[in-house]
C-alpha cells in the first residue's frame, strides 16, 4: 500500500477505503499464513498493528497529496485497548481511525476495528511521527 511505510509481510492494511483530515476508515481481509494468523484467528498483536496503520494511511494519504513520502511513526502508548473478538481467516475487518488532538509530535487518535458491523476491538493510540 504506497501510504503506509511499512511492506509484507508486515501490511495489515489491504484498501483505505476514506480518509479525511479527522478520520481514516480502512479494510483489511485476513489471510491464511499471515504473520499475525494464529489457530486460525487474527492474534491482538495483528489488531493493534492494524489500528496504527490505519492512522499512518490517513497521513501517508495528507502527505502524499503535499507530494512527499508517507512519515514513518511509532506506538508510544495504547490506552483504554478492549478486544472482544479475533477475527478468523477470510474475515474482512474494517477500522476506523479518529483523531482527537496533537501534542507536538504525538499524535492520540481513536481506533475502532468492526466486523459485520460489530465493534470488535478498540483504543486510543498516541502515535509519534518521525
Amino acid at each position: 500500500m504506497q501510504y503506509i511505510p511499512q511492506a509484507a509481510p508486515f501490511e495489515m492494511i489491504d484498501e483505505l477505503i476514506h480518509t479525511t483530515d479527522s478520520s481514516t476508515l480502512t479494510g483489511f481481509t485476513i489471510r491464511e499464513g499471515h504473520l499475525f494468523v494464529v489457530d486460525n484467528h487474527f492474534a491482538e498483536p495483528g489488531l493493534i498493528e492494524n489500528m496504527a496503520q490505519t492512522a499512518a494511511a490517513g497521513t501517508g494519504f495528507q502527505a502524499a497529496k503535499e507530494g512527499k513520502p508517507a512519515p514513518v511513526g511509532f506506538i508510544g502508548a495504547i490506552k483504554n485497548l478492549q478486544i472482544v473478538v479475533l477475527p478468523s481467516v477470510g474475515d474482512t475487518i474494517q477500522t476506523t481511525v479518529t483523531f482527537l488532538h496533537q501534542v507536538m509530535q504525538a499524535h492520540v487518535v481513536q481506533a475502532e476495528v468492526r466486523l459485520h458491523d460489530q465493534v470488535i476491538a478498540s483504543a486510543t493510540l498516541n502515535i509519534f511521527l518521525q
